[in-house]
């Protein structure tokens, strides 16, 4: 592991991938990352035209790259039911699902078409809804990934459920920490239903250190500071690659950049808060969730 970069990783010919968020930042590299090693990719964005010239640039500098787009709003559940109905229409397996788009410290509160506070209703209950309504496909395909984005910010999460969507007050760092730990809450459960069900899937989740990219477009002096401390996309988007691909990943383990204070560096296996792994937290999240998207989860 140490030192890891994409020329590591192994040949993924024959795979499938879909990357959430895959237009700009680290979810461009990991999409570029995968389509190098001959992974057919499909780039799960928002923007149309951003992810079409995102699939573009990949297939300008990898003229051999299996790479599309595909529109997914993950602020809107029929956006994802419509992006799950045109996928499982042309592919019939499903290798790695990286959850990696998100929104950051939205200044003023938000929500998303469905009435969902916009950084928890995007970055967990989008990625959870999308990965409930993949499962099958996921289930199917012989040692399917699904990895979740988190952030070191996780540890600002507290879990308020009486303020979850923002019903009494909103902070924008409490709300960002609280949709990171919940991606966390996310991949420990699935996994341990994974175990529980006997699937041959995992899930794992990473995290890109401080790296520089557009996300942190509202987040006041950590945008100041990129030039100075933050990684580069292509190095930011290691752990997650190394989490998708690697072949001494297990499930239920969580990957980031192996230097201090896990700001920068090269992959290595992390911990994370003990509030992430609290397994009565995760149960309630997990039904609230299932209650607030209407998609249920079927593991047997």
């Amino acid at each position: 592991m140490p030192g890891w970069t994409v020329k590591d990783m192994l040949d993924q010919t024959g795979k499938v991938a879909i990357v959430t968020g895959a237009n700009s930042g680290i979810g461009y590299e990991e999409a570029r990352g995968l389509a190098s090693k001959g992974a057919a990719v499909i780039l799960a964005c928002r923007d149309e035209k951003k992810g079409t010239d995102a699939a573009a640039r990949i297939c300008e500098e990898q003229p051999n790259a299996l790479v599309e787009f595909s529109r997914l709003d993950l602020a809107e559940l029929a956006s994802i039911r419509r992006f799950v109905e045109a996928f499982t229409a042309r592919h019939d397996r499903l290798d790695m699902l990286i959850n990696n788009a998100g929104v950051m410290a939205v200044p003023e509160l938000r929500r998303t078409a469905d009435g969902f506070e916009m950084q928890f209703g995007t970055n967990h209950l989008g990625h959870l809804a999308l990965t409930g309504m993949l499962l099958d496909v996921i289930t199917r395909t012989p040692g399917a990934r699904v990895v979740t984005v988190s952030s070191v910010a996780h540890y600002r999460g507290r879990m308020d459920f009486d303020n979850l969507n923002a019903e009494r007050s909103y902070d924008r760092w409490r709300a960002y920490g609280e949709s990171k730990v919940a991606n966390l809450l996310f991949t420990y459960e699935l996994q341990r239903r994974f175990e529980a069900a006997g699937e041959d899937a995992i899930a794992v989740a990473a995290h890109p250190g401080w790296t520089a990219t557009n996300l942190q477009g509202d987040a006041g002096l950590i945008r100041f500071f990129n030039p100075l401390f933050g990684m580069q996309p292509e190095q930011g988007a290691l752990p997650i690659l190394y989490a998708a691909t690697a072949p001494d990943v297990s499930g239920g383990e969580y990957y980031g950049p192996d230097g201090r204070n896990e700001r920068r560096g090269y992959p290595t296996q992390v911990g994370s808060s003990a509030l992430s792994h609290d397994q009565a937290v995760a149960a309630r999240l997990w039904a609230l969730s299932e209650d607030l998207t209407g998609v249920v989860y079927s593991l047997e």
